[in-house]
């Protein structure tokens, strides 16, 4: 059976997530950050380098880094669900907000998570510049997501899996206002509307209730 080690509030809800949603068997490992520092436990660190969650468990093996376990467990189980291939019109479309939130959105709060916490006044270059590509980003996400009711377009996919951590959870270390992103503030709620969604975050983080306003 897979067994996914799983840090609380982290990147590695998304494979709780997909699991629920393509009904994969799998055992939950939980481990809670430092109070403090907000990193991750020493037991999760025994198991990687880089303390990284999350890390799934198959056949011996260990693999981190949550897109490529999410695409692995499409592979090994998805037979074809919550993924468009070469021959689907918006294949296209779901590679790039698939690899988009890993690649574009998540750094982009991250970085103004980490410039934010530098103390620098709201007009230095460096605060005016991250603010303003994150600006950028939330943009682009908010004309997809206006236009279509899933990132991809009209079906949900893990495209959207990958990208919700970062509009949600993500905002517990970075507080972003949504009012001014009405269509991703729709998107959110549809999000939290589905069953897997809820199951996997009553089952990984049953302290969060999930940020979807």
């Amino acid at each position: 059976m897979l067994k996914i080690h799983h840090l609380g509030h982290s990147q590695s809800e998304r494979v709780v997530w997909l699991c629920e949603e393509l009904g994969v068997p799998y055992e939950l490992a939980k481990y809670t950050r430092d109070a403090i520092t907000r990193l991750s436990p020493p037991e999760l660190k025994a198991l990687h380098p880089l303390g990284a969650a999350p890390l799934i468990e198959f056949d011996g093996h260990l693999l981190a880094e949550s897109a490529a376990i999410v695409e692995f467990i499409l592979a090994r189980y998805g037979d074809g669900r919550l993924q468009y291939g070469p021959e689907h019109p918006d294949f296209a479309a779901y590679l790039h907000w698939f690899h988009f939130a890993n690649g574009n959105l998540q750094p982009a709060m991250l970085r103004a998570m980490t410039v934010g916490r530098c103390g620098l006044a709201s007009d230095h270059p460096v605060q005016a510049a991250t603010r303003e590509r994150l600006d950028k980003v939330l943009a682009l996400v908010e004309m997809q997501l206006v236009q279509n009711d899933y990132l991809a377009g009209d079906e949900f996919t893990a495209a959207d899996i990958m990208s919700v951590f970062s509009l949600t959870t993500m905002r517990l270390f970075y507080p972003l206002e949504l009012s001014p992103y009405p269509g991703i503030a729709a998107y959110l709620q549809r999000m939290g509307a589905r069953p897997a969604y809820q199951r996997a975050m009553a089952k990984g983080d049953p302290d969060l209730t999930p940020m979807l306003t």
